[in-house]
């Protein structure tokens, strides 16, 4: 087998990997090269981590896969613990798998699970088939009492090799963690890397963190690095295989909730969907660009973008974590950060810490720099009552349909159209189901126009303590691009 073979080879099995499948049409006759085909994928996988060590801490789950054309009539979905997905090879004993913890019936229909108590573990999802486009699922965890009481919530995640979290802390009344998630049958390698208002901290025990097969481990920030600081940037990167990794920040005083991941390092950022009675908002941002970065601060309200008296710019020094508090900056009105570089473009990462409320009522959530809804994005674990969408539309107008699911236990899905004045955020009165029973899903679409972010506040008591939680409605990424191949035996003789 000659250089040219190997080649084409290599670059099939790399259309696999990105794609998560990869289809060889069978042979045509040569000739003009068509547009790549937008297909579903067949493939999706998700990481929930380890939603809470509380004894009485009361945790849902909840899966959707929208009704995607012409995706797989087969397939399945389903949630388990992480150690239930080994088979036992690698320590040479097979291992029966435990039950799932959910396993939807149908796309287009959400499904749920609960567990309750400190001791769940991570879990790993994987759905195939006509369940794969677009999966999503919602891990929402009610804790009544105790650091980080409240409501905490976080999108499952797919695996990856890099994470930026901007917003952590090493704080005295904060107990931030970073869970790690693998679902692979072969260890992997992970360092976590500190930057403070100075830079990197100093610390060698974030360096070569081994996370087994099939195993989440849950690393306290504190252990890193005997410093104190209120705002960090935390970096994960993986030296060998994929983790699932999110930030869990738990206050003394403020409540507490799940960091996602920032979007990755771009010139020009927008975080979507701050509550309208938001009492604080702080920005925490990071470059990991060798050169300083100039940022614009505005804010897209319901009647256009303004600039916050008082922080109208961010300079942000390259490798220091740079925060900037912000107030009551909504003053009642749904809004948007939008970073913009006001000279040379620099890559950033960012997010927000959000405070609802006041006194001993507070409550705190995290809302990161998002990718756009893109074609479409969802969000899970909408409730009758206590949710509000946020769109925004930062640079032109826009129009997008909303689709509130069926409900989990009963009820018709409904659409309604909404469209966007350029600059502007909204609180869209987003439809419910008709006769809903149990919780829904909320779909975005973009049908025309720029392009939009959104954000979903879920908002609930638990035994009378106020709470809430904030998740991005970035593209689902449920489609995929695969480009149309004619055979060329002509290849083989070079």
């Amino acid at each position: 087998m000659n250089r040219t073979t190997v080649s084409l080879i290599a670059g099939t099995a790399a259309l696999a990997a990105v794609t998560g499948f990869a289809t060889l049409s069978s042979p045509q006759a040569a000739g003009t090269a068509r547009t790549a085909a937008e297909l579903p994928v067949e493939r999706t996988s998700l990481l929930c981590p380890a939603p809470s060590t509380s004894d009485i801490a009361e945790t849902s789950y909840t899966s959707f896969t929208p009704v995607t054309k012409d995706a797989d009539s087969g397939g399945k979905a389903e949630l388990q613990a992480a150690a239930a997905q080994s088979d036992g090879k690698s320590a040479g004993k097979s291992k029966k798998a435990g039950k799932p913890v959910l396993e939807p019936e149908e796309p287009g229909k959400p499904a749920t699970g609960e567990t309750s108590g400190g001791d769940a573990s991570a879990l790993v999802g994987t759905a195939e088939g006509k369940f794969a486009p677009g999966w999503t699922v919602q891990e929402t965890t009610e804790v009544a009492a105790g650091s980080g009481r409240g409501l905490q919530g976080v999108n499952c995640s797919a695996p990856d090799t890099e994470f930026w979290f901007p917003g952590a802390s090493t704080a005295a009344d904060r107990t931030d963690y970073v869970h790690l998630t693998n679902p692979d049958d072969s260890a992997a390698v992970v360092d976590i890397e500190l930057y403070g208002k100075d830079g990197a901290l100093d610390s060698t025990l974030g360096e070569g963190i081994t996370v087994a097969p099939h195993s989440s481990d849950p690393i306290l920030l504190s252990t890193l690095t005997e410093e104190k600081q209120e705002n960090l940037t935390v970096h994960v990167n993986v030296r060998s295989g994929r983790v699932g990794a999110a930030v869990q920040a738990l206050d003394d005083k403020l409540g507490g909730d799940w960091l996602a991941a920032s979007t990755d390092p771009s010139g020009s950022l927008v975080l979507p969907g701050i509550p309208k009675d938001a009492t604080a908002v702080r920005l925490v941002a990071f470059t990991p660009s060798d050169s300083d970065a100039d940022l614009k601060v505005q804010l897209a309200s319901p009647s256009g973008l303004i600039t916050p008296a008082g922080n109208e710019t961010l300079h942000v020094k390259a490798g220091m974590t740079t925060s900037a508090d912000l107030g009551d900056v909504t003053r009642g009105e749904a809004g948007s950060l939008v970073l913009t570089p006001t000279d040379a473009s620099v890559p950033v990462v960012a997010a927000l810490r959000v405070v609802r409320g006041k006194g001993d009522d507070q409550e705190t959530a995290f809302i990161p720099a998002t990718r756009p809804v893109g074609t479409r994005a969802t969000v899970a674990d909408n409730r009758a009552k206590g949710t509000t969408l946020s769109l925004t539309a930062p640079t032109r107008a826009a129009t997008v349909k909303v689709t509130a699911s069926a409900g989990s236990k009963g009820g018709e899905a409904v659409s309604k159209t909404f469209t966007l004045k350029a600059g502007t955020t909204e609180n869209v009165e987003a439809p419910t189901p008709t006769g809903l029973k149990g919780t829904y899903a909320l779909t975005v679409e973009h049908v025309s126009g720029g392009p939009v972010y959104g954000a979903r506040t879920l908002a609930a008591n638990a035994d009378g303590v106020p709470g809430f939680t904030i998740q991005a409605l970035p593209d689902d990424r449920g489609m995929v691009a695969v480009p149309e191949a004619d055979q060329d035996l002509s290849v083989l003789q070079k």
